[in-house]
Order: structure tokens, then sequence, then C-alpha cells
């Protein structure tokens, strides 16, 4: 049992540092750069050693958007269970979303490296569905009528707001967003709450 126990250990440790690995590549030369080869000189295994934990590149970048969505989770519902009224829940939980897109900036590229992920793959990836579920929560406590459908289309409308804010953030900015940004972000989120019902 103790060998069984130690052989698990060792793989959980070679798995965190290829991740660990990855990570600092995509923080140094962007996602385009990370490659099985790459990674496994880094660490200095073979190249088998990493392909028995990661298929191929797609599957480490999977890797990276379940823990990293899992992390977002966990903030949006923290932040959420700290507020009772639904605007300053949802106002707060923006904010969140912003404070880990900067504090945890490789995952955040790699979560949304190709883009927000489609329908189909949220519903696949349990992490996005825990991520996703919390603001509409919020989103439905808003609505004065809330189909399945319209729940929905403000759900991506904010998500885009999110992730457009962000992303022009990142792009323009090394550091944490300025007082000017978090002021465009809330300004966004308080014409969305207004504009909820329409």
């Amino acid at each position: 049992m103790l060998v069984k126990n130690d052989r698990q250990k060792q793989k959980e440790l070679t798995k965190n540092a290829i991740l660990k690995v990855a990570e600092e590549i995509v923080l140094q030369e962007g996602w385009q750069a990370v490659s099985i080869r790459k990674i496994a000189e880094a660490i200095g295994y073979s190249l088998p050693v990493v392909y028995n934990h990661f298929e191929n590149k797609d599957a480490i970048q999977e890797e990276f958007v379940r823990n990293g969505f899992n992390m977002l989770a966990g903030a949006m519902q923290s932040t959420r269970e700290k507020y009772t009224e639904p605007e300053q829940q949802l106002t707060q939980m923006a904010l969140t979303y912003f404070d880990f897109a900067f504090s945890n900036s490789a995952y955040y590229k790699m979560m949304f490296g190709l883009g927000i992920p489609s329908c189909q793959k949220a519903k696949e990836i349990e992490e996005i569905c825990k991520f996703s579920g919390n603001i509409i929560q919020v989103i439905s406590s808003l609505m004065i009528e809330a189909d399945e459908q319209r729940k929905y289309l403000k759900f991506h409308t904010l998500w885009s707001i999110l992730h457009g804010l962000t992303s022009i953030n990142m792009v323009n900015i090394t550091a944490a967003p300025d007082e000017m940004q978090q002021q465009i972000l809330l300004d966004a989120i308080q014409g969305f709450i207004k504009n909820i019902n329409r």
C-alpha cells in the first residue's frame, strides 16, 4: 500500500511540474510557444513521461481550463456569499472576475486562449458549468420575467462584457488594472443591471 501511495504522490508531483513549466512558458512566451518537447526538456524528463500524463498540448490546455474555472468559480461563489442584494452581488462578482484575471494571468490566458468556450464545451466541463451557474442565478434574481433563453442571453452578454474589458486591459497594460479601468468596468456593469429587463 505504501508503494502505491508513493507512486501516486510521484505521479501528482510530475503532473504539477508539467503544469508549472507550461504556466511559466505561457507567461514568458505565450501559449503558442508551449510544446511537449519544451516541457520535457525544462523538467528534465523524457517525452514519454510527459505523454504519460498528457496526451498532447490540448490536454494540457484542458487541464488549465478545468483548474482555472474551478478557481474562478470558487472566487465568484465566495464573493456572492458576502452580499445579499443581487445588484451588489453582480457588481462585486464582476470586480472579482477582473481581479482573478490579473492575479492569475497565465491561467486566464490559457482558459480563453481560443476565445470564450462554446456552449457545447461549457456543458462538457463541470467547472465552467459551476462558474456560469453562479452568475446565472444572480442574473435570474434581477430579472422580472426570466425564461431560460433570456437568462442565457443575459449571461452571455455579461460574460462578453467581462471578458472583453479584461482582454483589452491585458493587451494594453502589464500590471493590475488601475482605478480608471475599474471605473469603466463598474460603469458597464451598472448599465447592464439597469437594462437587464429590457
